[in-house]
Formats: C-alpha cells, sequence, structure tokens
C-alpha cells in the first residue's frame, strides 16, 4: 500500500474514532449531540416530542445525581420522520440520521410488548448500539410497569455509553450466597421485600410462600421478588430505578458480587460504578459545582436525499479495469440503489474538478438514464480530491441547497498529498463524505473525512471476481429511508471461470421481498449466455443488455414470485470472470423485510489484538435466529478468509439467540485496509424468530408490598421455545465498512493468542454427580482444540473467582478436548467439601493450550449439592418470605427425615418449614430411614 509516512499519519487521525455510530460528544460535562430518532412507522404525533422532551429533562437532573454531580445531557436532536407534516420549528438535520440514532422511538417487534431495551451485544464497559422505546411507553402508558421514564432512560443511558448491564437476572432470580439462605438476585442487597408466588385466575388473585426445589435447592420457578414501596437503600439503578429510593449505582462498598447478574458475570464481578468510573467519560470529567441547565432539543424533519457522485478519473483508474468497474457500479446504483425524489449530480476529479451534471432529481428512469451518460469515458491526470469534493460543494449550491445535510459519495484509488488540506473544511461544511477505496493506494487521510462526518468507509481490493463495487455502492443506501423502502441485496457472487465454463446456482426470494427485484450480471471479456428462471421454471428472457459497459440487467416487473430462482451463465471464453448481483425490496409496506447489517468491534486493530466481527439477523427489530451466517474477510492484497458466524452466546459472541452472530478475527495477513461483507442463509425448519424478551432491558415491576400486602401488576406473557415462528428459505448480503489493521510482522506469525473464556459453563446435579456442560474454546480463542480443562471448585464464589489456583482441583484425567464450538460435557462426584453446612458447590475453568497459554477464568457455575425429599404439597408450607429469608420460632415436628446423598447426610424436620441439618458424609448412599 501507499507509503508508511502517510499509514502513521492515517492511523494518528482515524485511533481518534471507533465503530460505534453515535455522534455523541462529552462537552463540560454535557452530552451533545444526541439523537433520539422517531422511527418512519410510527403515526404522527407531536405529543410524542413533547414527551421526549420530558423524558429527557427528567433524565437529566436524575443523571446528574447518579453520577455526584458529573454528567448531564446539555443538547438533543429529535429526529422527525419525513411523512409528518411540515413545522416552523423544525430544520433540516446536517449530519444527524436514523444510522446515528442514540434513541429510537418506534413500533414494538411484537404488538403490546412495550419493553424498553438497549441493543447491547459488545462486551463490558463498551458502547452498546441504540435504546429502543416504544411510542406508548414514550407517551406514558406503561408507567405503572416500568416506572418514571426519566429514571428509566438513564437505566438505559448506562447500558448504551458506558456498557454495564442488569443487576437482576430473569433466568436466576435467586442464588444461595455466603450465608446459605437463599436470596433474590439484586443489587443491593439492602433492597428489601417478599418473595412470593402471586397468580391470578379470571377475577381473583391467590398469594402464598415460594416452595424450594427439590433440585436446584432454590425457589420454584414461579416465585417472585416484590420489593417493598418504601425502601431505604440508593442502589441499584441497574436493578430496579422505578424504587423511590433508589438515586445511584452500586458501588464497590455495596456491591454484591455474589448475586448471578449479568453484570457480575459480564464485567468479572466488578460494581456497576467501578466500570462507569475507568470509561473515557469519567477520566475526562470533574464532579461540577453549580447545577447545570435544563437540555437544549432540536427538531430536525428529514427530507428529499442531495447527493452527487465524485468519481476519480485520473490516470491510475486505467489499471486493472478499474475505470469500467467504476462505471458498472455506478450505473448499479443509479438504476437500482438511489431512491426516487433524490437530487443526484456528478462530478470528475483528477488534478481539477469538474461538474458533469448538476443536481437533477429522479423522478422516473429518464433522469436515470441522463445521469447515466455522464460517467466517465477517458482516465488521465493526476489526483486531487479537494478539487473533487469542492466541485461537489459548487454543484449542491448552484441549485440553491446548503451543502449541510447532503451526502457526497467519494470514489478514489490514488494517493493526494494535499487531502489532507481540506479536512477542516469539510468537517464544518455539514456533509456527510462516504468514501470507496479502490485498490491498496487510496488515500488514507479521506477516511478521517468519513469518520469525522459519520460516513462510510468502504474498501475494494482489485480482484474483479469479488463483486466489491457493485457491493460497495449498494451499501449506499439513504440512511434516512424507510427500511420498507431499501433495496435489499439478496445475491452477490463472482468467479473466475477457467476450467468450466458455467456459473450455476440459485436465489431464495423470500414473502419478505420482491417488489423491484433486480438481477445484474457483468463480465471482463464476452457477454454471457444468460439463462434465468422462477419458482415455477418459467425462463426470463428480457435482460437489457449494455455491452460497451460489460453488463446486463433485467427488473422483475411487479412482485416476483416467491421461492427458488434459478441462474446458469455461461462464459463464451476461459479466463472469464463472471459476477451476479440481486437486489429486491420489501413485498409490502406494513410488513418490515428481513435484513442483515454488518461491523466490526472497532474500526482499527492491532496485531496481536484479536478483533470481533457481527452480523446482526432481524425481521424489523424482532432477532432472527438459526440462520448460517458467513463472514468473507478481503485483505489489501486480496487474501480472503471465510468464517462461520456463531449465536451460540460463547466465545466471541456475548448472548445466545439474540440474532447477533459473531467470531473472533484473528488471520491477520499484513497492514493495511481489509473489506467485510456477510451473507445468512435461512434455511425451512431451522430459522426462526426469537419472541422471547430482550437482555439489556429495565427491569419489569411485578409489583410492590405496601403495609405487607401485595399490590401486584399484571402478568407478562413469556413466550417459550414453541412459540416461535418458523421461517421460511431466505438468503441476504450485506457489506460492512472497512478496517485497518497495523502492527503485523513480517514472516511466521508467532502463537501469541490464548483459547478464549468459556462463557456458558453450567452445572446440574445428576444423582451423586455433578453434570457440567459448556462451549468448548479453541487453542486461539475460538480456532483449534485446546491441549486440556483446569476445573476447580469451591464452596465459595469469591474465593474460587480471586484465588482460582488455591481451589480444590477436578480430575480432569479423562477428559480429551473437542474441536472448537462443540459441546463439552463432563461430570464428576463432589469430593473434600470442607464446609459443615454447604449447599451448594461453584465450579469454574481454565483452558491451556499447546504452548500453555491459558484463558481467563470461565463464568461461574453453581450446583446443589444434595436432592432432599419431595417439594411440600399445596397447602403445606414452604419457605421464608423476605429477599434472603427470615428465622422461625418453634417448631411443630411432624416428621423426621433422614437422607443420605452423595457425600451428605441429612436430618430433615419438615414442619411449618424445612430444615436440614447436616450430619456427617458417607461416600456410599443409603436407604431413606423415615422416623
Amino acid at each position: 500500500m501507499g507509503s508508511s509516512r502517510g499509514f502513521v499519519f492515517f492511523l494518528l487521525l482515524y485511533l481518534l474514532r471507533g465503530s460505534e455510530s453515535s455522534l455523541v460528544k462529552l462537552s463540560e460535562n454535557g452530552y451533545e449531540d444526541v439523537i433520539i430518532a422517531i422511527d418512519p412507522a410510527v403515526p404522527e404525533n407531536e405529543i410524542i416530542i413533547e414527551r421526549i422532551k420530558e423524558m429527557v429533562t427528567t433524565a437529566s437532573t436524575y443523571l446528574f445525581e447518579a453520577t455526584e454531580k458529573r454528567f448531564f445531557f446539555k443538547n438533543v436532536s429529535i429526529l422527525i420522520p419525513e411523512s409528518w407534516e411540515n413545522r416552523p420549528q423544525y430544520r433540516k438535520p446536517k449530519q444527524e440520521s436514523y444510522k446515528h440514532a442514540d434513541v429510537k422511538v418506534a413500533p414494538p417487534a411484537l404488538p403490546g410488548n412495550d419493553e424498553p431495551y438497549t441493543r447491547q451485544f459488545t462486551k463490558c464497559g463498551e458502547k452498546a448500539e441504540y435504546i429502543h422505546l416504544t411510542p406508548d411507553f414514550v407517551l406514558g402508558r406503561k408507567q405503572n410497569e416500568y416506572g418514571d421514564s426519566g429514571r428509566l432512560f438513564v437505566h438505559e443511558w448506562a447500558h448504551l455509553r458506558w456498557g454495564v448491564f442488569d443487576e437482576y437476572n430473569k433466568d436466576q432470580p435467586f442464588y444461595r450466597g455466603s450465608s446459605k439462605e437463599i436470596e433474590a438476585t439484586r443489587c443491593s442487597t439492602g433492597i428489601t421485600g417478599m418473595n412470593k408466588v402471586h397468580k391470578c385466575r379470571g377475577g381473583s388473585c391467590t398469594t402464598r410462600k415460594c416452595r424450594t426445589n427439590s433440585t436446584t435447592q432454590l425457589y420454584e420457578k414461579d416465585c417472585q421478588f416484590f420489593p417493598d414501596k418504601v425502601q431505604s437503600a440508593k442502589a441499584s439503578i441497574m436493578f430496579m430505578q422505578s424504587i423511590d429510593s433508589v438515586t445511584s449505582f452500586c458501588k464497590e462498598e455495596n456491591h454484591n458480587r455474589e448475586a448471578p447478574t449479568p453484570h457480575n458475570q459480564k464485567c468479572d464481578y466488578r460494581s456497576t460504578w467501578e466500570v462507569i468510573s475507568r470509561s473515557e467519560d469519567f477520566r475526562d470529567s470533574v464532579p461540577m459545582e453549580l447545577l447545570p441547565s435544563p437540555p437544549i432539543f432540536s427538531l430536525l424533519k428529514i427530507s428529499e436525499r442531495i447527493v452527487c457522485l465524485v468519481l476519480d478519473v485520473s490516470g491510475s483508474m486505467s489499471l486493472r479495469d478499474r475505470l469500467n468497474r467504476m462505471n458498472q457500479a455506478a450505473k448499479y446504483f443509479l438504476v437500482q440503489i438511489i431512491e426516487n425524489g433524490s437530487w443526484v449530480g456528478m462530478v470528475h476529479f483528477n488534478s481539477q474538478g469538474t461538474i458533469k451534471s448538476g443536481l437533477i432529481q429522479i423522478k422516473s428512469d429518464t433522469e436515470r438514464e441522463k445521469l447515466m451518460e455522464t460517467l466517465p469515458t477517458v482516465p488521465g491526470g493526476g489526483t486531487s480530491i479537494c478539487s473533487g469534493i469542492k466541485a461537489a460543494f459548487q454543484a449542491f449550491e448552484g441549485k440553491g441547497f446548503q451543502v449541510g445535510g447532503t451526502d457526497i459519495l467519494l470514489l478514489s484509488d490514488g494517493e493526494d498529498n494535499t487531502a489532507k488540506t481540506c479536512i477542516n473544511d469539510v468537517k464544518n461544511s455539514g456533509s456527510v463524505i462516504h468514501f470507496i477505496a479502490l485498490g491498496p493506494d487510496a488515500d488514507m487521510a479521506v477516511i478521517n473525512m468519513s469518520a469525522l462526518t459519520g460516513g462510510k468507509h468502504l474498501f475494494v481490493s482489485d480482484e474483479a471476481q469479488n463483486n466489491g463495487l457493485v457491493d460497495a455502492f449498494g451499501a449506499l443506501t439513504s440512511e434516512n429511508a424507510d427500511i420498507t423502502q431499501k433495496p435489499l441485496q439478496l445475491e452477490s457472487k463472482g468467479a473466475i471461470l477457467s476450467q468450466d465454463l458455467w456459473l450455476n446456482d440459485t436465489v431464495v426470494i423470500d414473502s419478505t421481498v420482491g417488489k423491484d427485484t433486480f438481477f445484474l450480471i457483468t463480465w471482463t471479456n464476452q457477454a454471457p449466455d444468460i439463462y434465468l428462471r422462477d419458482p415455477k421454471g418459467t425462463q426470463i428472457t428480457n435482460f437489457t443488455v449494455d455491452i460497451p459497459s460489460k453488463m446486463a440487467y433485467l427488473t422483475i416487473p411487479g412482485t416476483a414470485q416467491v421461492g427458488i430462482w434459478t441462474y446458469n451463465l455461461k462464459a463464451k471464453v476461459k479466463q472469464e470472470i463472471l459476477t451476479i448481483t440481486v437486489t429486491s425490496r420489501a413485498a409490502n409496506s406494513s410488513v418490515p423485510p428481513i435484513t442483515i447489517n454488518a461491523k466490526m468491534d472497532k474500526d482499527t486493530g492491532s496485531f496481536p489484538n484479536p478483533m470481533i466481527i457481527y452480523a446482526e439477523v432481524l425481521q424489523g427489530y424482532t432477532p432472527i435466529i438459526g440462520a448460517h451466517v458467513t463472514a468473507i474477510i478481503e485483505s489489501n492484497n486480496g487474501k480472503t478468509t471465510e468464517l462461520q458466524l456463531l449465536d451460540n452466546g460463547a466465545g466471541a459472541d456475548a448472548s445466545k439467540d439474540d440474532g447477533v452472530y459473531s467470531r473472533y478475527f484473528i488471520a491477520y495477513s499484513e497492514n493495511g485496509r481489509y473489506s467485510l461483507k456477510v451473507r445468512a442463509n435461512g434455511g425451512t425448519n431451522s430459522t426462526r424468530l426469537n419472541l422471547q424478551r430482550p437482555s439489556s432491558r429495565a427491569a419489569y415491576i411485578p409489583g410492590w408490598v405496601v403495609d405487607g400486602e401485595i399490590e401486584a401488576n399484571p402478568p407478562r406473557p413469556e413466550m417459550t421455545e414453541a412459540d416461535q415462528p418458523i421461517l421460511e428459505n431466505f438468503s441476504r448480503t450485506a457489506s460492512g465498512d472497512a478496517f485497518v489493521v497495523s502492527g503485523v510482522p513480517n514472516g511466521p506469525l508467532p502463537d501469541m493468542y490464548p483459547p478464549g473464556q468459556i462463557t456458558d459453563l453450567q452445572a446440574t446435579l445428576d444423582g451423586e454427580e455433578i453434570s457440567l456442560t459448556w462451549t468448548a474454546p479453541g487453542d486461539d480463542f475460538d480456532v483449534g482444540r485446546v491441549q486440556q480443562y483446569i476445573i476447580r471448585t469451591s464452596e465459595n464464589i469469591i474465593d474460587l473467582r480471586d484465588n482460582f489456583d488455591g481451589a480444590l482441583q477436578v480430575n480432569t484425567t479423562n477428559l480429551i478436548p473437542k474441536e472448537a464450538n462443540s459441546k463439552e460435557i463432563f461430570a464428576f462426584k463432589p469430593e473434600n467439601i470442607s464446609e459443615e453446612n454447604a449447599t451448594h458447590i461453584f465450579i469454574a475453568i481454565k483452558s491451556v493450550d499447546k504452548g500453555n497459554l491459558r484463558s481467563g477464568l470461565s463464568n461461574i457455575a453453581q450446583a446443589a449439592l444434595f436432592t432432599p425429599q419431595a417439594e411440600p404439597g399445596p397447602d403445606e408450607p414452604a419457605g421464608p418470605d423476605g429477599p434472603g429469608g427470615s428465622s422461625y420460632s418453634g417448631v411443630n415436628v411432624s416428621t423426621i427425615v433422614l437422607s443420605v446423598v452423595g457425600s451428605v447426610v441429612l436430618v430433615c424436620i419438615i414442619a411449618s418449614a424445612t430444615i436440614c441439618i447436616l450430619k456427617g458424609r458417607r461416600s456410599s448412599s443409603e436407604p431413606v430411614t423415615t422416623f
């Protein structure tokens, strides 16, 4: 690639930006440029705007108190859909867009499911994607279930901005800690309440004590913790900010490290305040002495798209068929991608910038064809990127448009030492630069322009068969258009045909798409024979063949048939390069289509640090699980790596079945740019919509304890796997932003990667043994096979975490590790239990690779040590009331049971409570004796 000097310059600028799309910045303790976007699918209702203002104003005061006078909301932009009526107070946005929205006010994924949540699939301490609030929540119709909206906004902001997690756990609502009592999962333990089973049928409700499950030794599934309405505890906001007394995050001194909260599990048992205190925001601020002013709101209404293509026509564009490939992709953009109603201009640049077409509004094919006639035909001259950008500014102003809020689609293949001279002009213009870097020498300084303006950065190698330029232009859809109006890529494939002259395959058109379906075929030598058949077997022949541009294309009229379309392309000569691209739009504007998008966890990487690939597969806001997702990563020199991405909650994947498919990337082959492309396929009977409730959400209030009585909210219907609808076949492809890698040494790379951390360890009691399951890590994170596992146990979770090497080791001689991402199963009999009244055992694992590198400590699993008699019947009393149990005075003995299970002998007295007393240990089972 270009000179190392240019590369260093790029890195110094580019490292200022991560991969997150948010434009928020912290200035003098205040958050600026917060974007709250109202989704185009939300019907017009001005009250929503007023409620947003009230929510954020309340949240700013609560945030200021919760962060000890450090942070508040300074200015907030509210994005209003284009379909809403114009108002005098509405202004036009500049770089604000739905892509950069920190908060999305959008319909619920399922009707009636108005749970506020944060889309969070990154690691602890890393920024999340966005907050999703529904219109009913914003309008105050869900206050009984979730409490004050301003307080809840702070809970979600902590997820979004600081990467902390919830301090309750729907899947593990109770646990046993060092006190040996059953505790409600919460932080802090100072929060009081009652553990009860509350059931309602018809018009009547019953409340009873919780029973203990005989297997888990925890409360039964229907048991819930009902907090007292009147409390004195101040923490924690990440447990239940709706409690009136709660005004702070858990700190080290009151943090509950024993509770199985998502925050403990993902943040190494640190308190939420410890994580927040290590954030960049915290390091860049000091407490304020005065109260902050209320937030300032800007109302920005989306309008038609204004875009200018700025295309490199310098002499180097004559190499590697670059000019023709650029024209093919630009025609594809003009024919299929750019939206009707948009304004489009054309600029060419070499050492000078020239306006080839002023802005034209796209109303029909006539305007599209007119713009295609202005594409370049002959390359030549030097490279002056700033000249091209300035010509685009002139094109905007020449039509009477302000530059702010416009898009510049810039393609260049060469270095330009003067590009950095216009960075400030670009930043201050309010225009958004989307940069397509073609080949290894495209200038690095321009990437900083796209970063500073919130634009896309796409890299395309000179390998023509990768279809990269068409993919890159296809990714440049409007960031503010309704998803039902955007073209979605169903297929993108290319091949060099040397022996077999045929390129044969199929593409699936599912029922969520089919409108405006477009097939594009390109070649490098001679036009191929094209055979396309619809699902009924009818051959489609009316392609438009553009011989000079070496492309053929076809739009299916109306809505394309649902099913499998078959294509067969026959090359006329050997070494022919053929590509095919298929796009389509939503079949029905009221039914969101299946989509996929991709990103890296950061835009710059340095050897040997791993990066993470994320691909999100959704229908609207609903996750799609069970898809087969593949990432294709291409380096500067054209080397390609394919990785299957997984949604298994292990390794790089933060949460199982959330529709986010992840994988570590460590296959660094050189320094420089890398491109990212993902492909998702859904098969019949394997792919489903996940209708279960999202993670990283504010706790639903089951009810309150008032004067000793429970005032309950209506229970929420829970979805099971059986309720998740199976999807039809589908296929999607998408391009993610490019990323840059540095520090890769020459020659063979040393083994510097340890096994991945195990994050899904589970333990269950199975007779006398404890059965463990987990997903196997690899020799290098999630690739290969580890050499061995070290499993240790303790009766104290904190001791196991803090002194793993000193804990009791389990004999794993017969445990042979499996290949990465396989399911491991291992059982052992607990021995040498040291505590007289131990009821549970805690287990953790470390992995060791062939180079003796060790993984981080796994999550800590918990299992009961014994199984006592059956649960009490419906009319029998069971269990204490409080979150941590309570004492009992007087026991009317009716039955005493002596039970020996595994290594524990118990005397159980069953009466108004069940009290089990450890009397010793045996290595063998004995029959139950009843007195």
